[in-house]
């Protein structure tokens, strides 16, 4: 009779603390109120992806998210298996960045079947469907950096545009619309376009180059801050990191806006940037991926957070979040409005 009393009390306890573990949401997170998420960091070396990273446990807690997390490292292979380790764990739906955005379709063609919704943020694929696209509209980073560039050279001259690289359309979109704008806007500056695959050691090599053989160079435009360190050391080296308003200053626009950024344009080493907005990819990318599992769909046209939603193409829907050009004094440029690198609506201002 004791022993029976004690098992019986045992089992009791147990079920008082499953039933305390159930009403607590501390269990397994693939339930209905907490569904279980994978979200793919595309890398962990740049301090834009960084930050990304330090945002998206922020906003899963608010959109009451459980989340797994791996790292392709810039490796679409890596991105693949990344997917298959997602689908074993029984995720409800995924956000990635392929870096490739062509050698993903299988990838998606696979989660597409298995009615596993995939949100991209950053990029684009180049075919196949996923439920939204959170990116910023990355011709207009292009033309941003074109029309500033152009305007502070008075329409001459010689700039090097340090490409990233073209198997990602975000590369292929700066590069093209920074082309496209100098040809038509400002045909007297001669554009020096350099591959360099988003690595920083190549940017920095090439740009030294591009120095050695062209000393009139009087513009420098970096399509992402992974050329930011190297380029500024270069100038350095060539006793050319001087404030705007020496006569051997080298005008510089970045893309990303992360802190470091913000304050090279306070202290007159780099001009302007482009604000890529970390915190709200990572808040967007999971936005949507709820808005799947709940069964919510989407249509071109204005959003509630000051974006537009357009269609890509049939079944492809991209919400193009604002991505302000940051400048030292606000003007606007070529028509282009900034906004001061000290602004506090900035993310690379605010971040803890």
């Amino acid at each position: 009779m004791r022993l029976r009393a004690a098992l019986c009390s045992t089992a009791s306890a147990l079920s008082a603390l499953a039933l305390l573990s159930a009403c607590s949401g501390s269990g397994t997170a693939s339930s209905s109120s907490s569904p279980l998420v994978g979200v793919d960091y595309p890398r962990s070396d740049t301090d834009f992806w960084n930050s990304y990273i330090k945002y998206t446990p922020k906003y899963a807690g608010q959109l009451s998210l459980s989340l797994k997390t791996t790292n392709s490292q810039n490796d679409v292979a890596k991105l693949t298996a990344n997917a298959q380790t997602f689908i074993s764990q029984g995720v409800k739906g995924i956000a990635m960045a392929p870096q490739d955005t062509a050698a993903i379709a299988p990838t998606l063609a696979q989660l597409e079947a298995k009615k596993i919704p995939v949100v991209t943020i950053d990029t684009r694929p180049d075919s196949g469907k996923v439920f939204m696209v959170v990116r910023a509209d990355n011709r207009a980073y292009g033309e941003k950096a074109c029309q500033f560039l152009g305007t502070k050279l008075n329409g001459k001259g010689k700039v090097v545009m340090l490409e990233g690289g073209l198997d990602s359309i975000n590369g292929r979109d700066r590069t093209e619309a920074f082309n496209d704008c100098m040809k038509k806007n400002y045909p007297g500056i001669k554009v020096l376009g350099e591959a360099t695959n988003w690595d920083g050691a190549v940017a920095a090599q090439k740009l030294q180059t591009d120095l050695t053989a062209n000393p009139d160079i009087k513009g420098v435009y970096m399509e992402s801050s992974f050329a930011l360190s190297g380029t500024l050391q270069v100038l350095k080296q060539k006793g050319l990191l001087v404030g705007p308003k020496d006569e051997k200053h080298v005008f510089i626009v970045s893309n990303d806006g992360i802190p470091e950024e913000l304050k090279d344009i306070a202290a007159g080493n780099i001009d302007a940037t482009v604000s890529q907005p970390a915190d709200l990819y990572a808040k967007y990318a999971l936005y949507y991926l709820k808005a799947a599992i709940d069964g919510k769909t989407f249509k071109p046209g204005k959003t509630d957070h000051n974006s537009t939603i357009i269609q890509v193409r049939e079944g492809l829907l991209e919400d193009q979040l604002s991505a302000p050009l940051v400048t030292a004094d606000g003007g606007t440029y070529g028509g282009v409005s900034s906004v001061k690198s000290t602004d506090s609506s900035l993310w690379g201002n605010s971040l803890g």
